[in-house]
C-alpha cells in the first residue's frame, strides 16, 4: 500500500519532491519545452497551498550531453506555471542547500540543482544503498517527507528515487498516484484489448507482447513501425536492405528470432504491416509488403493506407486500447499519416492508454488528443504492463510511514 498526498498532513512540513522535468534544451541552454514541468503543477501547487515547504529534486540530460545543463531555467518556467516565486539554487546536498532547504517558510519553494552533477545519481544501488551515498545522507536531514511524482523515472533506481524514501516517509504524488492507478490496473479495463506497438524500442515491444498475450491481457496486438518491420522480417518478409540494415546497426538481430517464436504461439492474434510507405522522388509511395524489390535502398517509412484500413476495423470493435510507440517517422509530415490516423483512430475506443516517450512526443508535435490516459513515461510504462517492479515504486510500498509534520 503507497500513501498518497491525502494522507500527508502537509502544513509546515518540509517535503522532498522527486520530479521528472528531463526536458528539451535549446541552442541557448534554456528549455525548449515545457510539458514535463506542467505535468506535476498540479501536486506542486497542492503542497504549496497546503502549506507545505517544498524542495524540488530532478535531473537533466546526461553527463556529456548537449542537454547537461543547470535547472535554474526549469525553475523561471516552474515560477511562471505555479504564478508563484520559485528559487533556484546551484547545489544539492551541501551546506548552502541545506540551508537554503531549512529557511524556507510555508507556501515556498526551491529547486535544487541537477541531481546528475554528482556522480552517484547516473548510477543504480539497491535501496539500502542508495540510503548511503552523499546525496542522500547530506540532504535528508533537511527534510520531513519525501513525494515522488516522477513516474517516468520509477523504473530507475537512482538515490533520489530510491534511497530517501527507504530514511523518510515516502508519498506518491499525484502525477505518480494516476499512473499506478491506471498502469496497474489494465485487466480490469473493458475488452476486447488491444495494443499497438510501434517505433524503436524493438526489445521492450516483444516483451510487453510475450506478458500481454501469455496473460490474456490481450485479443490483438497490432505491429507497426521498427516493431512491425522485425516482425514481418519473422514472417519471412524480404524488407529490404535499408530496414534490415537499419534493425541490424540497432543490435536487434537476435529479437526477429523471438519475434517468430511469438508469432509460432500467438499468429492469430498478432496483425501485421499488409503495406508500407517509401520515399521515392521525394514523394510518399505505398506498396504493399509483398511487392518490395529485394534488395531495395527504400527503407519502409510508414505504413501504408491498407494497413490503416485493416487496423482501423479492428479498433472499432476494441473495448480498450493500449499505444505505444509511433507507427512511422512522424517527424516528416510525408510520413506522419499512420501515427495521426491510427491514434486518431484510438480515440474513438472507450478507453484509450497511451505510453510516453516518443508517443507523447509524437502525439504533442501532431496535435492528437482526446485519450483517456496519457501516461508521462515510456520506459516505466512499458515495464507496468509486463507486470514487471519499478525499484521506485517498491521503495515507496517498503519504507518507513507517516510522520507527523514538523512544527514551526
Amino acid at each position: 500500500m503507497i500513501d498518497t498526498l491525502d494522507d500527508l498532513d502537509v502544513e509546515g512540513t518540509t517535503v522532498g519532491v522527486r520530479v521528472d522535468i528531463n526536458s528539451p534544451i535549446g541552442d541557448d541552454g534554456t528549455l525548449a519545452d515545457d510539458a514535463r514541468l506542467r505535468a506535476h503543477v498540479d501536486t506542486l501547487s497542492e503542497l504549496l497551498e497546503r502549506g507545505g515547504r517544498v524542495a524540488v529534486l530532478a535531473h537533466q540530460g546526461r553527463p556529456g550531453g548537449d542537454d547537461f545543463v543547470s535547472l535554474e531555467s526549469h525553475a523561471e518556467r516552474l515560477s511562471k506555471l505555479l504564478e508563484r516565486p520559485v528559487d533556484h539554487v546551484d547545489t544539492t546536498f551541501s551546506d548552502a542547500a541545506r540551508e537554503a532547504v531549512r529557511t524556507l517558510e510555508n507556501g515556498d519553494c526551491l529547486v535544487l540543482e541537477n541531481t546528475r552533477f554528482y556522480s552517484e545519481e547516473y548510477m543504480e544501488f539497491d535501496a539500502e544503498r542508495a540510503a548511503e551515498t552523499h546525496l542522500v545522507e547530506g540532504l535528508a536531514p533537511a527534510l520531513d517527507v519525501y513525494v515522488n511524482d516522477a513516474f517516468a523515472a520509477a523504473h530507475r533506481s537512482q538515490p533520489s528515487l530510491v534511497g530517501f524514501p527507504t530514511v523518510l516517509p515516502g508519498y506518491a504524488g499525484r502525477v505518480m498516484e494516476s499512473e499506478l492507478d491506471v498502469l496497474g490496473t489494465i485487466e480490469e479495463t473493458p475488452e476486447p484489448r488491444i495494443y499497438v506497438l510501434g517505433g524503436a524500442k524493438v526489445p521492450d515491444s516483444i516483451d510487453v507482447a510475450w506478458s500481454v498475450l501469455e496473460k490474456g491481457l490481450a485479443d490483438h496486438v497490432l505491429t507497426a513501425g521498427v516493431v512491425g518491420n522485425v516482425f514481418l522480417i519473422a514472417d519471412g518478409v524480404d524488407v529490404g536492405d535499408a530496414s534490415s540494415d537499419f534493425i541490424y546497426d540497432q543490435g536487434y538481430w537476435d529479437e526477429i528470432d523471438r519475434a517468430a517464436d511469438l508469432l509460432d504461439a500467438y499468429g492469430d492474434s498478432i496483425a501485421l504491416p499488409r503495406d508500407v510507405a517509401v520515399e521515392r522522388d521525394g514523394e510518399r509511395h505505398e506498396l504493399g509488403v509483398n511487392a518490395l524489390p529485394p534488395g531495395d535502398e527504400e527503407a519502409a517509412m510508414d505504413i501504408g493506407s491498407s494497413t490503416l484500413a485493416y487496423y482501423e476495423r479492428l479498433l472499432e470493435d476494441a473495448g480498450t486500447v493500449i499505444l505505444n510507440g509511433p507507427a512511422g517517422v512522424f517527424e516528416e509530415e510525408a510520413f506522419a499519416t499512420g501515427t495521426r490516423q491510427l491514434y486518431g483512430a484510438a480515440t474513438d475506443v472507450e478507453m484509450s492508454i497511451v505510453g510516453g516517450g516518443d508517443t507523447a512526443s509524437a502525439l504533442r508535435s501532431l496535435g492528437v488528443d482526446g485519450f483517456t490516459h496519457v501516461s508521462t513515461g515510456g520506459g516505466a510504462a512499458l515495464r507496468m504492463l509486463t507486470a514487471e517492479p519499478l525499484p521506485a515504486v517498491t521503495a515507496l510500498q517498503d519504507g518507513p510511514k507517516r510522520q507527523q509534520p514538523a512544527d514551526d
